[in-house]
Parts: structure tokens; C-alpha cells; sequence
């Protein structure tokens, strides 16, 4: 039995895949690479007064060095590293009319393609194709952006999904909270801290606080193609979104959308705004785990306590996942096994890993 069956019959990975070093290396490969990631948000890059910005994609893990340029209010993607000798073209954003190495001085256009290199007169065969900068794949829902160094599937599939139950919230109009976005050091494999994330099993145990504005008897988890969606419903006492007419759960008081995009981002939907999760691996021990805030009604973001029960459930969660990852060492665990109710999200995060890796 493996994690591909059903889940009343399945079994979870086995704990080599949290501490095998060949896996996490595979996993570059086989998951990271070849799906959508978070890169950032547009309209900070469109309200700068720089129109070329460098950026990492996961830095430390696939460590895949990327130029966003902006030119009249479009963005493109390209390969921030110079293709004579892989100098890095640029270290900080700037105002550029032209990309240009500092190492030997080849000039490319804003549109990544090449136009000049000194004392390169008697080389043959040149320039070619490939002396341009190669293409990041850019795809955006609402202002959020995403790319990949080569994503397998139409980026649709998630953009519709999450249209279906967000179409209504004004996300661009959201205030981006930089007094409360923090990063947060996990001493654990970056599977365990999703695997944790992707069930509510644990809330009556761990979350008191939390616990306490959700009605656990009605929380559901919904899986869909690379995508989780559970749902946090109150019991009538808390803030609840004010849901449209034709909304799939119009008449229910939703509290919470906790969805989760594979393999490594979260959006965390209250009626006080959002939070966005980046999980960004280091090592098979140790992970980043980005949180990043957008205030919708400040109002209710202090009455619920936005910032703080947050804080409290990211220092509750560590513990628990931390402790995990100390424990699946143990020679005497072989794996364990999922609850069909409560483990939904868990157990497709373990079919996805699987047919991935086996891919």
C-alpha cells in the first residue's frame, strides 16, 4: 500500500523522502521545477520608479536568478545571468535603458535580446539564438505573479479555480502590510510544514485560539487539480464574509479560505483581508516560511486579532512540525496511515509528491 490508493487504504510517504538527500535534490527537478511559483507581487514592481528588478526564484534551493522587466506597464521575464560567461547582470534594481554586463560589457535590449559584445569581431558563428536571454513564462492572478523555470500545465487551471470562490473580494485594492509580514525559520523539511497545513485535524489539539473562531464540526477540505481548499466556518458569533447571491457557499458563514497551491504557497482569506504563505526550502532540515499580509478592513483585522492569532498558530505549528520531523528519524516509525475524514488534503499532497517524483 502507498499513498497513490485510496485513501482508506493508503499510507503516507515513507519518512526517506523527509531525509533521503537524493530525494530532496530529485525534488528540484522533478517538483519544483517543473511547476508554478510564487515570484511576487506586480504592483510593487510597477509602482517603482526602477523598471529592471532582479529577484530569486526560491534563493538557496533552486536558486534560479530572474530579471523582471517592466516596460509601459507589461512585464517580462528573463534569465538574469549573461550568456558569455554567467556573470550576474544585474545585483540591484535599477532604471535601465539597455541591460549590460559589468564583467565584460555585452549589451542586451529590454527585451532580453542581444545586441553587442567587444572583441568579439573574429568569432564565428555568432551572435546565436542562444546569446539571447532566455524566457521566464510569466502568469498572474490578480496582482500576484507567478513563473517557473519550466511549469508543465496552463496556469488557468489554477487562476479559474480560484476566481470560482474569490471572483468577489477586491484584492488589488487590498493595503499591503509590511508592519506585520515577517519571515519565520522552521527547523524541518518543507513537505512536513505543508503536510501540517493541509488538515484541520489537529486544530481542537494544538489551536486553542484559532479553535476558538472556527466550528470544527463543520470544517471541510476540498482537493482539486494542484490545488487544496478548506474551509473555516464560524458558529455564528464571528466575522463571516458577506457572500453574493450565486456564490457556491451563499447562506453559509464562511469565516475562512485556506487554499493551497502545490508544492509551496498558501492564501490565507479572512473577512479582515489576506495572508499570503511562501514556503521556501533551505536544506531537508531547515525551511522559510514567508508570511505576507494585505489588509481589507482594518477594523476587523484588530478586532480578530489578525497579526497576533496568526503568530500564535505559525509558534504552535512549528512546535508540532519540528518535533515531527525529530520523530519520523526514529527507526522504529515505518510511516502511518490517513484519516479518510479529516486527512483529504494531506493524503492528495502525498499522491501529488508521489507522481511527481515518479515522473
Amino acid at each position: 500500500m502507498d499513498a497513490k490508493n485510496p485513501i482508506e487504504r493508503a499510507e503516507t510517504l515513507p519518512p526517506s523522502f523527509y531525509s533521503d538527500p537524493e530525494i530532496w535534490e530529485q525534488a528540484k527537478e522533478a517538483i519544483f521545477s517543473k511547476n508554478w511559483l510564487y515570484l511576487v507581487d506586480s504592483a510593487h514592481v510597477l509602482k517603482s520608479l526602477d523598471n529592471a528588478h532582479p529577484l530569486w526564484l526560491l534563493e538557496n534551493y533552486l536558486d534560479e536568478p530572474i530579471l523582471l522587466i517592466s516596460d509601459r506597464d507589461e512585464l517580462q521575464a528573463y534569465s538574469n545571468v549573461c550568456t558569455h560567461r554567467g556573470f550576474l547582470l544585474m545585483q540591484h534594481a535599477g532604471q535601465v535603458k539597455k541591460i549590460i554586463c559589468g564583467y565584460h560589457g555585452r549589451r542586451f535590449d529590454l527585451e532580453g535580446q542581444f545586441e553587442y559584445m567587444p572583441e568579439f569581431e573574429e568569432a564565428k558563428n555568432f551572435p546565436r539564438p542562444c546569446d539571447d536571454l532566455p524566457k521566464f513564462p510569466l502568469a498572474q492572478w490578480r496582482q500576484f505573479l507567478f513563473t517557473g523555470v519550466d511549469p508543465s500545465f496552463d496556469f488557468s487551471i489554477i487562476h479559474d479555480r480560484l476566481e470560482e470562490r474569490l471572483s468577489f473580494l477586491p484584492f488589488e485594492s487590498f493595503r499591503f502590510a509590511p508592519e506585520y509580514s515577517k519571515t519565520y525559520n522552521v527547523h524541518a523539511h518543507w513537505a512536513l510544514y505543508c503536510d501540517n497545513y493541509l488538515e484541520g485535524f489537529h486544530i481542537p489539539f494544538v489551536h486553542q485560539t484559532l479553535g476558538a473562531i472556527l466550528d470544527y464540526g463543520k470544517y471541510t477540505t476540498e482537493c482539486y487539480d494542484q490545488m487544496v481548499l478548506q474551509i473555516g466556518y464560524s458558529d455564528g458569533s464571528g466575522f463571516t464574509f458577506d457572500l453574493p447571491e450565486g456564490h457556491p457557499d451563499y447562506g453559509k458563514n464562511v469565516t475562512a479560505y485556506y487554499y493551497w497551491i502545490f508544492p509551496n504557497f498558501m492564501l490565507n482569506i479572512y473577512p479582515w483581508g489576506v495572508q499570503l504563505n511562501i514556503v521556501r526550502p533551505v536544506t531537508k532540515d531547515f525551511t522559510k516560511v514567508e508570511f505576507i499580509y494585505y489588509i481589507h478592513d482594518a477594523e476587523i483585522f484588530e478586532i480578530m486579532q489578525g497579526d497576533k492569532i496568526a503568530e500564535k498558530t505559525e509558534r504552535e505549528d512549528e512546535f508540532v512540525v519540528e518535533t515531527v520531523h525529530r520523530g519520523i528519524k526514529s527507526r522504529k516509525y515505518p510511516g502511518g496511515r490517513f484519516s479518510p475524514k479529516r486527512e483529504k488534503g494531506v493524503h492528495y499532497f502525498h499522491q501529488l509528491l508521489s507522481t511527481w517524483m515518479s515522473e
